[in-house]
């Protein structure tokens, strides 16, 4: 996780993700507000096991979006770490060497190879990491919604370097607008998968819920009021206790918590061991991110995930 230095609102990403709002009252105390939401964020995780690695951000150059650092980076259990090319020019000063390092030396991660994608800005082809990448790590596919920062060539290029099935889709908004990330509409467990499948073509909806449903998941379908206020926007992670031993922990906001229907949300939660709401109204409202989007995980060799 980055703890923010500068967060705001971004009109240049604003272009093309229509879950961000324009600041109205809270103009100029965004920092603050985004800062307590993710101080309370990092230590819910932690107080649920989850060990939790945190970077400072650096106040220059101001980089409004740092908080999501999903976006430039992914760490995978052989030890491949994936760089990824950024749409808004803006944001690539976030890809930073010494929170590459912060991950070897807290969590004990070692790198084996870098995958570098981020060449492609240079030909305006976007790929931004497990926020236009959904992963099904059980079955090694990678779900993937078009969009003007998801290139299908660059998801093809990733699954076949990662060794990935490449599973690529259209899903629009109810205005027609392609969904700026999969993670807002797509979120795989290990018993479940939660989708916006109504934001999809009938071809690509039938396709996509049979892939999603290998070996017994269940298929949880959240409509387009629920996408808005990032239902979709969830994470599986990985814990243990002492008296349930491994122990499944999903993480939401709590936006997303309350726009679940009843029975969607007791379906899903008889799913994992645990569910953790937390509040990032500021970070959600300006931008357009929630909290999977605050959690770039780390695999490391003798666990699942953390």
């Amino acid at each position: 996780m980055i703890r923010p230095a500068a967060f705001d609102y971004n009109p240049e990403t604003a272009a093309t993700n229509r879950m961000q709002q324009a600041p109205g009252g809270e103009a100029g105390r965004s920092q603050d507000a985004a800062l307590a939401e993710f101080e309370r964020m990092a230590k819910a995780l932690s107080s649920e096991g989850i060990e939790v690695c945190v970077v400072p951000d650096t106040p220059e150059p101001s980089k409004p979006d740092a908080v999501f650092p999903n976006n430039w980076v992914s760490f995978h259990q052989e030890g491949t770490v994936v760089l990824y090319p950024l749409q808004s020019a803006s944001r690539r000063p976030e890809r930073r060497r010494q929170i590459i390092d912060a991950v070897c030396n807290e969590l004990g991660y070692t790198i084996a190879r870098i995958v570098d994608l981020t060449h492609h800005e240079e030909q305006q082809r976007y790929l931004e990491g497990t926020g236009s990448l959904v992963l099904d790590h059980t079955h090694r596919i990678a779900y993937a919604c078009v969009s003007p920062r998801t290139h299908p060539q660059l998801v093809e290029e990733w699954a076949q370097e990662l060794g990935y099935q490449a599973v690529i889709f259209e899903a629009r908004d109810p205005h027609g607008v392609p969904y700026y990330h999969t993670n807002v509409l797509l979120c795989i467990g290990t018993r479940m998968a939660v989708v916006g499948a109504c934001a999809m073509p009938t071809e690509d909806r039938a396709r996509v819920v049979a892939k999603l449903a290998l070996g017994g998941r269940e298929v949880l379908e959240i409509n387009y009021e629920e996408i808005a206020r990032f239902a979709g926007n969830m994470l599986e992670l990985a814990s243990w206790d002492e008296a349930l031993g491994d122990y499944r922990l999903l993480v939401m906001s709590d936006s997303a918590r309350k726009a679940l229907r009843p029975e969607t949300y007791a379906r899903l939660s008889a799913a994992v061991d645990g569910v953790l709401a937390i509040p990032v109204p500021t970070i959600e409202r300006l931008g357009g991110g929630s909290v999977r989007c605050m959690l770039a995980e780390v695999f490391l060799p003798s666990v699942s995930a953390r």
